[in-house]
């Protein structure tokens, strides 16, 4: 089986994820290069300048041309990337928004592999538009995530985006994704093969969830969900004072950094208890039916 993959990865995560999963395929690897330059590691400044933009689904630039020519005959497309703000990234909307992607994908199966830290529900339903905007049907969809608990792995993402530090300490876990998941997501590869043996990508997903392709956490994904709503205010209440690095809109970038912080570290855990305490009430598992589903 002959795969195109496509990836954007600041640290080596996305692409050793996607390398890995490739396993024994014949993949041809084309990076994703934003014509906006986004640093690693993040200043703080940095950082939450792309936040509205991420979330608004307002990319600053497009991405450099890419060369199609060896990958006419892939069999399936993978795209691997990651989460920014409970959104795609903003190399990956540029990516799904360049004319000359959209036209190669039109009518290919694509699957799409997200490492992130625990919030990946958002960026999901998004690649899915995009996926289907471009006339190309989602096949598979895989989640790689942090397996430390939410506060924990807010502590350690911040110390790795902004200090560059992944390794783990006395006190702390390494961020991100483990590389036991990393190299485990061989797996994922191996049913995509099958799968094409038998001509048919239509069951991917169920067969790529029953290999554990997402580790379903509802608790965090209800967050995710109302964060996402609280996000767009945010966002556009940013962007009326200003377009992408605006200098204008700093004070209230500096509103929002200081608002996320207290959601993060003090009204998460909260909610996270409420929710296991309304838990009867909920429909978790027509939830993440929908949630874990193309």
């Amino acid at each position: 089986m002959k795969a195109a993959v496509f990836y954007y990865s600041q640290s080596g995560q996305a692409l050793k994820a996607a390398e890995s999963i490739c396993g024994s395929m014949s993949a041809v690897f084309k990076e994703i290069v934003p014509q906006q330059h986004y640093p690693f590691p993040w200043s703080r400044k940095e950082f939450f300048q792309v936040f509205p933009e991420s979330r608004l689904g307002i990319p600053p630039s497009g991405i450099e041309p890419l060369d199609f020519s060896d990958i006419a005959d892939a069999d399936i497309v993978i795209v691997s990337g990651q989460s920014w703000f409970l959104s795609p990234s903003l190399p990956l909307q540029s990516f799904f928004g360049d004319e000359g992607v959209k036209e190669y994908l039109k009518g290919r199966s694509i699957v799409f592999v997200n490492s992130c830290r625990n919030m990946w529900l958002m960026t999901s339903r998004k690649v899915k538009e995009y996926v289907k905007l471009a006339g190309a049907t989602l096949v598979g969809h895989i989640v790689l995530q942090d397996r430390a608990s939410n506060l924990v792995s807010a502590v350690t993402i911040i110390r790795w985006l902004m200090k560059g530090k992944k390794e783990a300490t006395s006190l702390l876990p390494a961020a991100g994704v483990s590389g036991e998941d990393l190299k485990g997501a061989s797996r994922f590869g191996k049913v995509m093969e099958n799968k094409w043996k038998e001509g048919d990508f239509s069951g991917l997903q169920t067969a790529l969830l029953a290999e554990g392709a997402i580790r379903y956490k509802p608790s965090v994904l209800t967050i995710e969900k109302t964060g996402h709503r609280i996000f767009g205010f945010w966002a556009r209440f940013i962007r009326k004072k200003g377009g992408f690095a605006d200098g204008k809109r700093q004070g209230r970038l500096t509103l929002f950094y200081w608002y996320l912080l207290f959601v993060l570290f003090a009204l998460s855990p909260l909610v996270q208890l409420f929710f296991w305490i309304t838990y009867p009430l909920r429909r978790v598992k027509h939830n993440r039916e929908i949630d874990c589903n193309v």
